[in-house]
């Protein structure tokens, strides 16, 4: 990296070619980069020192940029090939690689936390970034969502041996690490237009668990399809909720608080209070401070980052909490994650109405897991279906927000666009809304609470 003075993103406002982005204007190089629109995060960036165009016109690409010699450029999968300024980077001898190569060959001198699986990754590498700062260990941190106790989704030190990276398994991004300790937290079938077939997303997976250090580790959630492939040398432990070589124990809930111990192979850890108190939270923590107990974190380092996490932004974020009304945000995209955020909905508010508004992301997605949408939608009292958020593909006939709501069972169900959904606001009584998906469902929400907060009054 030495020889590159400046680097181009092509694709700068993804979460992860953001904390790139984050990492390599902290090492002094120059940072540019493209994106298709402008968001909080463009935003952010730019005041931090990223220049960044919303139009893929290589005129617009800054002078100190255009040197083969002295520019890397990176991009993101999600990026169609057909995009004019990653055609003229290809075309003038720049050299091109994928976000995650370049992820890999930074964090390749360090001791790697990496916390893979179909979801909970977000969560468990925040907490595990968190644990380690409060240590005073620190890392240098790659993750997939902006802490709220920090800002970012990038932290830094330049003495701390270890990482903390978010190991995205779609497009194999993750094959391009060597972990220290690697946490697998699930591996429900997703991104089947990637993989074709679930067999071929465990065969991924399995394949990551190849790649840990001789001397790493490998944590496992329990009961999953998985056949880890580890090297000789490396340690195996499992985990969950209630069972496994770490697993919680006296767990307490009381008054929207949630207590728990932890047992591992060595110890009890008594006493962890969580900062965000949701069910989902417990295993998520289990997970977390795993790992960061064998990268040596102490007992009470652990407590303490616990207490304090606030979470990263859109996992189970509280946008409300007035007069009787509440607004959650979450990032669910799955059906798995999907019932697992409504579940701790009615959790924490017994006995409310659960409103669910749900963003589906991709038509793949979409087509391939339907039913487990369906399924897991119908735990709602009311659902408002967003149409199809397309992100990176284009339309798949006969696939739309339609083939869901056919089949949900809540007794209140519809579909919506956001116009017509925000021109509704005031014919809709809200108790708790839970909005759900990966796509920009989050963007109508300062609207949606002024709206409420209205209607209170």
């Amino acid at each position: 990296m030495k020889e590159f003075n400046s680097l181009y993103f092509v694709g700068a406002g993804g979460i992860g070619m953001a904390a790139l982005e984050r990492y390599f204007l902290a090492q002094g190089k120059k940072v540019a980069g493209y994106d298709r629109t402008p968001s909080d995060l463009t935003r952010a960036l730019e005041s931090e020192g990223v220049h960044i165009d919303f139009d893929d016109d290589p005129a617009l690409i800054p002078p100190y940029c255009l040197d083969p010699s002295t520019t890397l450029v990176v991009y993101t999968p999600a990026v169609p090939q057909s995009h004019r300024g990653l055609q003229y980077f290809t075309t003038h001898g720049f050299e091109v690689v994928k976000r995650a190569k370049l992820l890999g060959i930074v964090t390749l001198g360090s001791k790697g936390l990496c916390f893979a699986g179909t979801h909970g990754k977000t969560t468990t590498s925040s907490m595990a970034a968190h644990i380690m700062q409060v240590s005073g260990t620190g890392s240098n941190a790659f993750l997939g969502g902006v802490l709220r106790n920090y800002g970012s989704n990038c932290l830094l030190s330049p003495t701390s041996p270890y990482s903390v990276i978010e190991a995205d398994e779609f497009d194999r991004s993750f094959h391009h690490l060597t972990p220290y300790v690697a946490v697998v937290t699930s591996t429900d079938a997703d991104h089947l237009d990637i993989y074709g077939n679930y067999e071929n997303y465990l065969e991924s997976f399995a394949h990551f668990t190849s790649l840990i250090r001789p001397d790493g580790y490998l944590i496992v959630h329990t009961g999953l399809d998985l056949v880890p492939r580890t090297q000789p040398g490396v340690t195996t432990y499992t985990y969950s909720r209630d069972e496994g070589d770490f697993h919680a124990t006296r767990i307490v809930k009381d008054n929207g608080t949630i207590t728990f111990d932890m047992v591992t192979p060595w110890e009890t850890v008594e006493g962890i209070s969580l900062g965000v108190p949701v069910d989902i939270n417990i295993e998520n923590a289990i997970a977390a401070m795993a790992a960061c107990r064998i990268a040596g974190a102490s007992a009470e380092a652990m407590k303490q980052a616990m207490e304090s996490f606030m979470g990263p932004k859109r996992r189970f974020e509280f946008w409300l909490k007035e007069d009787g009304k509440v607004v959650i945000d979450d990032y669910a995209h799955h059906p798995d994650e999907i019932k697992a955020s409504i579940t701790s909905v009615r959790d924490l508010y017994p006995g409310r109405k659960i409103s669910v508004i749900f963003q589906p992301h991709l038509y793949s997605r979409t087509r391939d897991l339907c039913d487990g949408f369906a399924q897991a939608l119908s735990l709602a009292d009311e659902l408002l279906l967003l149409p199809i958020y397309p992100a990176r593909e284009l339309p798949i006939e006969g696939v739309t927000s339609q083939i869901i709501l056919d089949k949900v069972t809540c007794p209140v169900k519809s579909i919506y666009t956001k116009e017509n959904l925000i021109n509704s606001l005031h014919l809709l009584n809200f108790e708790v809304c839970l909005t759900l998906g990966a796509g920009d469902v989050v963007n109508m929400l300062p609207q949606m609470c002024q709206e409420i907060k209205l209607q209170q009054r």
